[in-house]
């Protein structure tokens, strides 16, 4: 399974997600719930428990690596994302197909393929370029550290705006599922699906990096040193000790 890393940027850096967490993701999950209409966001800090209790199964499970979207500079908890969907193309060819599982060493195994997911921003950080920084943080590391062939990203279709957010990266829309599944209102959603190719990854870098030299300055975010908010350096990729 892959190995948690630590993705540093310039507006946010990208921290696996772990307990120490859970007040933070409380705080940034209690701003603005009327935007999570389409995501499932944490409220309070026994469900934000929970919610990282889930996604450390999933990861242990190596189905998962989540991620707590953290402020560089304050250590600020701004949200949170993940790699999911994790799968494994090399070595001998199986029929059936069995999904999820790597050949050789699970421990140094890198999928071929994953989904960008489960993402959500605390209300006062979006619009400042940290969601497009993060995914481009994941992008590099997925195409450039672990030579993925293939990132795919969804949105359940009537939300406009995190349809705009994966187009706008440069991702290539497969088209509409309709009647997938039940949305978070308990209607039957149609999902956009989209996905970026290792070949078009260089043009996708493109795109992305002339759009981070205009990051906005966020405002109205607490003072430093709430609850659950640590701060800790580590560089782009930087592996976490054991």
């Amino acid at each position: 399974m892959p190995v948690p890393v630590v993705l540093s940027g310039r507006s946010v850096r990208l921290e696996p997600l772990a307990m120490r967490h859970a007040e933070g993701i409380a705080w940034a999950g209690a701003l603005d719930r009327a935007s999570y209409a389409y995501t499932a966001v944490p409220h309070g800090l026994d469900a934000s428990c929970d919610y990282i209790a889930r996604a450390l199964a999933e990861q242990a499970a190596g189905r998962a690596l989540p991620f707590a979207m953290v402020d560089p500079h304050t250590g600020r908890v701004l949200g949170s994302t993940r790699f999911l969907e994790l799968d494994y193309w090399r070595g001998p060819v199986i029929w059936p197909p069995v999904t999820g599982v790597p050949h050789g060493d699970p421990l140094t195994s890198v999928p071929d393929a994953a989904e960008i997911g489960n993402t959500w921003i605390a209300g006062e950080a979006r619009g400042t370029g940290v969601n497009t920084e993060a995914k481009y943080l994941m992008l590099r590391h997925a195409f450039e550290s672990w030579g993925l062939r293939r990132i795919s990203m969804r949105a359940d279709a009537r939300n406009t705006r995190s349809r705009v957010a994966i187009e706008r990266l440069g991702a290539s829309c497969e088209g509409v599922r309709r009647a997938h599944s039940r949305g978070l209102d308990g209607v039957v959603r149609d999902t956009a699906f989209y996905s970026i190719l290792d070949e078009e990854w260089p043009a996708v870098r493109s795109i992305i990096e002339l759009r981070l030299p205009g990051l906005r300055p966020r405002t109205g975010l607490p003072p430093s040193g709430f609850p659950g908010q640590t701060l800790e350096h580590g560089g782009a990729g930087e592996l976490l000790p054991a």
